[in-house]
């Protein structure tokens, strides 16, 4: 729209003479095209800056306050600048002077209104579009943990595999079988108390956050079961928290177990050629659980949530990444523990 006032904003600094003169013409053509990009760029930058200097929702005034301060400065600047620069070109006949730049002014003025309102609603509208998206994003990322974990909670491998192993304990060691059904319960009890808690509002939407010292004591009683399962085919070490100073941080519930079947589904286990599962806390704050590689040919089905929905539901609550550290002999996965204050 702007182009077509050209002609009449040459009027306004030529005179008559510029639709005469073949010369004006063309000069005033183009002194006005130039002109008129340069300020435009330079406007246009300015609100940018002023759009990420101040980006948040609630910083919308303070945005909108300095975007507009910022353009009306340089409007100023770029009226007084382009009379000058009009009369440094003879063929023109405009000679600079204060009452040449004043209705510049108040033209530039109310463009520069036009031009804020309309860039700070389509920021408004962009900044939107995107928070639905993340917002969707997180629904879909909480829903879905939600879901591995009832998988995980509900799992049918492992409840028939416990109940086989209980079966036959009953029959050859009745003591054991007493411990194995008082581990099942502690188990299934700890799995049962996160669902309920994955079913209230929790720490930003992605699940409730459990204390390591709570994780590890469940963690005991779940590798206690897999124990009868496999025998000596499976070595689990537990890490020790005297004197830690971390069985109070947090970490997402179930996590360290999701990290123990992911070990169990990739790799092959016998009595001769054992897979053994270290898990350590570092002294920076780290669960560690490192297992030795050797990958199965056929995936062993675990039936809960993988490494992959773990990462997910990190990347909601830390921006520490999960580290994942693989070489021909070990694989290493590191998750960090979250303070106290996130549960």
């Amino acid at each position: 729209m702007m182009p077509v006032l050209f002609p009449i904003g040459n009027y306004y600094f030529i005179g008559p003479s510029y639709f005469s003169d073949p010369a004006r013409f063309l000069a005033g053509t183009g002194l006005v095209f130039g002109l008129y990009w340069l300020s435009i760029i330079t406007l246009t930058r300015t609100v940018w800056w002023a759009i990420r200097r101040y980006p948040a929702a609630h910083q919308t005034i303070r945005r909108s306050l300095v975007m507009l301060i910022s353009v009306l400065s340089l409007t100023v600047g770029l009226a007084i600048f382009d009379v000058w620069v009009y009369s440094l070109v003879p063929v023109t006949g405009v000679q600079f002077s204060w009452a040449a730049v004043r209705p510049i002014w108040l033209l530039g003025g109310i463009f520069d209104v036009f031009l804020c309102v309309a860039l700070g609603l389509f920021y408004t509208y962009a900044r939107w579009k995107q928070d639905m998206t993340e917002s969707e994003q997180l629904q879909r990322v909480a829903l879905q943990h939600q879901y591995d974990t009832l998988k995980g909670q509900l799992n049918p491998h492992f409840l028939f595999n416990a109940l086989n192993s209980l079966s036959v304990l009953i029959h050859e060691e009745p003591q054991q079988a007493e411990r194995f059904v008082d581990k099942l319960a502690v188990v299934y009890r700890y799995m049962l108390q996160a669902d309920r808690r994955n079913g209230q509002p929790a720490a930003r939407n992605v699940g409730e956050l459990a204390t390591l010292q709570a994780e590890l004591n469940f963690i005991q009683a779940y590798t206690d079961l897999l124990a009868v399962r496999y025998g000596p085919s499976l070595q689990i070490t537990l890490p020790s928290l005297l004197n830690n100073g971390y069985a109070a941080y947090t970490l997402p519930t179930l996590s360290v177990q999701t990290l123990v079947d992911n070990a169990i589904k990739f790799n092959a286990m016998a009595a001769t050629n054992p897979l053994c599962i270290a898990i350590s806390i570092t002294d920076s704050g780290w669960v560690q659980v490192t297992n030795n590689r050797q990958l199965r040919s056929v995936r062993l089905e675990t039936g809960g949530p993988g490494l992959g929905s773990l990462t997910a539901k990190y990347r909601l609550l830390t921006e520490k990444p999960i580290r994942v550290d693989v070489d021909d002999k070990q694989f290493r996965v590191e998750i960090p523990l979250l303070t106290p204050n996130l549960v």
